[in-house]
């Protein structure tokens, strides 16, 4: 769906672009039937690129908002949600395994797990490598 509605935005631009080119076009003949110099006519000229150097400028900035439009919906479509955990969440001590681990390890024959490494603050220090 996404890229028939890009295709069809696209040609929509490239549309207007030749509209542009074509209204520049008859602008300039325009201007060079007034003219009264070599430098007027080449005035002309010079503004009729510049308009169309502009139109197809516009057109390329707009397939490519097109092509990121795209892009987010399908991005959008395939994105699951994934729960963020914190970056500071304790760190459990794992439980002993005992038994065969068939209902047998009642955990309130355990102690509750401490944080590993606890610190005087109850944060964790954390080591970074390299140019930091």
């Amino acid at each position: 769906m996404q890229s028939a509605k890009q295709k069809i935005s696209d040609l929509a631009s490239t549309a207007k672009k030749k509209m542009v080119i074509c209204r520049a076009k008859a602008e300039e003949k325009a201007e060079k039937a007034r003219a009264r110099t070599k430098e007027e006519e080449k005035i002309a000229h010079e503004r009729r690129k510049a308009k169309e150097a502009e139109a197809k400028l516009d057109m390329h900035v707009a397939k490519e908002a097109h092509a990121e439009e795209k892009l987010m919906a399908k991005q959008s479509h395939y994105h699951v949600s994934q729960s963020h955990v914190p970056h500071h969440t304790p760190v459990t001590t794992p439980q002993p395994v005992v038994g065969h681990g068939y209902g047998h390890n009642h955990p309130a024959a355990y102690p509750p797990t401490a944080t590993y490494p606890p610190t005087a603050t109850g944060h964790h220090h954390h080591r970074h490598y390299g140019n930091v």
